[in-house]
């Protein structure tokens, strides 16, 4: 996919033509992108032999949503050689409802957020939806309070554990966030 130029209107980076049928889609806010967002993306494609590509969105269920100028911040910093989606899909479902098939690369704590029912009351006709449609998930650990958490700990009923699959700590574990980023530069 082709950088857009920093005079683009928010609506002309939207697209989705441009996707390889077999998506492995890694959503963020990449503020700011950095070694551990290329390392989870690595290790994703590693895992599911699928080319990745990042998804920006431009609203996020946690968040208000982001002004052109931030969006063009974002687009700018992350690696010219990665490709980059951007969409107005807050959640796991919108996402999923726009790319069917899509697998998804995330880190333990957004596997967390997507079965947590804030996000969509009826979770298990969420993840019977995604097991429909082919979708999958590739769960990174992270470190959570102090401790690293990973897939295995998740409580998922047995019938969608198939939906899950694990990134091995061995292949990646970076314990490094935008959040302490951010506030390493304050």
């Amino acid at each position: 996919m082709n950088r857009v130029p920093h005079t683009a209107k928010v609506e002309e980076w939207i697209g989705i033509d441009q996707l390889p049928e077999q998506a492995l889609l890694y959503p963020g806010s990449f503020n700011p992108f950095h070694r551990g967002h290329q390392g989870l993306l690595d290790a994703a494609q590693q895992v599911s032999g699928r080319v990745g590509t990042l998804e920006l969105s431009i609203i996020n269920a946690d968040k208000k949503p982001l002004e052109q100028e931030d969006v063009a911040a974002r687009l700018h910093q992350i690696p010219a050689h990665l490709p980059v989606v951007v969409t107005r899909a807050p959640t796991f479902l919108d996402k999923v409802t726009l790319f069917p098939g899509a697998w998804f690369a995330l880190g333990f704590d957004t596997a967390v957020r997507l079965l947590d029912p804030r996000y969509g009351a009826d979770i298990e006709g969420m993840l019977s939806y995604f097991l429909d449609v082919n979708s999958r998930f590739l769960v990174a650990g992270r470190l959570c309070e102090n401790r690293y958490c990973a897939l295995d700990e998740l409580v998922i009923p047995h019938t969608y554990r198939s939906l899950f699959i694990p990134i091995p700590e061995a292949l990646f574990r970076m314990d490094i966030s935008s959040t302490q980023l951010r506030g390493d530069q304050d």
